[in-house]
């Protein structure tokens, strides 16, 4: 989570909208599941969470249900964005995995 090792956003959209499921995979656009991703980091970044000092210990300190919330939030407020609340957490747990993806493979 706290570096971008192998990040790459066509990569990580793909495992998104596999996450997601065949009946939601279309449902938005590539630049709406960006933003979420974007927002996400947003929220890391906030927390202190992209340093390199304390990478072990970043697992320890995510809230995903306040990461969640903040995603949530930050879309509400964003006129251009139309996703469900169950979808904004679904694309989050779908960027979290991603990133642990990346994790396993380093």
């Amino acid at each position: 989570m706290g570096i971008d090792i192998g990040y790459n956003e066509e990569n990580a959209v793909e495992y998104i909208r596999n996450y997601l499921g065949e009946n939601r995979q279309e449902k938005y656009s590539d630049d709406d599941i960006l933003c979420v991703a974007d927002l996400i980091w947003d929220f890391y970044e906030s927390k202190g969470m992209l340093s390199l000092n304390d990478i072990e210990g970043e697992e320890e300190l995510l809230n995903v249900d306040e990461l969640i919330d903040y995603v949530k939030a930050q879309v509400r407020e964003d006129e251009e964005l139309d996703i469900p609340s169950a979808d904004i957490a679904d694309i989050v747990k779908g960027e979290l995995e991603y990133e642990e993806s990346l994790e396993n493979n380093i």
